[in-house]
């Protein structure tokens, strides 16, 4: 846990102190725009179909599988207890948390509980079942961690195009989840109303690479990924974006923060 652990400790000190998000050296790995009715690829830019840890975006589909399953309620249900132990590197996680907080402040414990309270296999099912990248949530080798740690940079991978494939079955409601786990899921994440009417929801991620199994902390990335909402159109967003070198700032929101000032002109051109 230590490498998760530095990296959302600098990104804590950032908030605290008002530093900006984002850096010079970040490279756009990919980005992708896809009509969410048929997956036709409107925009795509860069490398799309390698595979990254998913990191903190895998929380849309933890949120299908607890609505699913019924330990999730609805947005404020269940408000689960802060505990000492738990992962508490940013002072927002070390409270009690509902599930509209879990996704707003991406609290990494309240994710685990979930996870753990699904069980290994019907865990594994559910990934296996939303054909969610590679599938794999053994965890790190020989530490039997996969429930807890599979999505953070460890063994779980997922392509954008994969993403977009993932998100686009999520608007259609394509996936074997209930209707409730649809709509609260979708009531719980963020929205940003942009200038010209359209609606995003979305969720960042950020992490490290694994290069040759192990996890490396001089090459931070950031995902954001969601669709956006006009009248009767839909149009499903991913953005990758990998840094060259070790940042002290979050590549996740700083991600976020580009592709929402640059949304609105993509749209339109569309």
């Amino acid at each position: 846990m230590t490498t998760i652990r530095s990296f959302f400790v600098a990104v804590a000190v950032a908030s605290t102190f008002g530093l900006p998000v984002g850096a010079a050296n970040a490279e756009d790995t990919c980005t992708l725009l896809a009509d969410a009715s048929n997956d036709g690829i409107l925009l795509q830019q860069g490398e799309c179909d390698r595979r990254m840890p998913p990191a903190s975006t895998f929380k849309i589909p933890i949120a299908l599988m607890g609505y699913d399953a019924g330990f999730l309620k609805d947005e404020h249900s269940p408000k689960l207890p802060f505990r000492e132990g738990y992962a508490d590197w940013i002072k927002s996680w070390r409270a009690d948390t509902d599930p509209a907080a879990w996704m707003k402040d991406s609290v990494v414990w309240y994710s685990q509980l979930v996870t753990q309270a699904l069980g290994k296999e019907r865990f594994a099912a559910y990934v296996e079942a939303f054909a969610y990248g590679n599938a794999d949530v053994s965890g790190d080798p020989g530490k039997d961690n996969g429930l807890t740690r599979s999505w953070l940079s460890s063994s779980l991978r997922i392509s954008p195009l994969e993403q977009v494939t993932f998100l686009g079955r999520v608007v259609r409601r394509e996936l074997p989840v209930d209707a409730h786990a649809y709509e609260m899921t979708e009531a719980i994440l963020t929205r940003h109303e942009l200038a010209n009417g359209w609606t995003v929801l979305g969720k960042t991620g950020a992490g490290y690479a694994v290069r040759g199994g192990k996890v490396d902390r001089t090459r931070p990335f950031g995902w954001f990924v969601g669709w956006a909402v006009k009248g009767e159109r839909t149009v499903v967003f991913v953005r990758l974006a990998e840094f060259t070198t070790r940042q002290q700032m979050s590549p996740g929101l700083g991600t976020r923060d580009k592709v929402l000032k640059q949304l609105p002109a993509m749209l339109e051109a569309l």
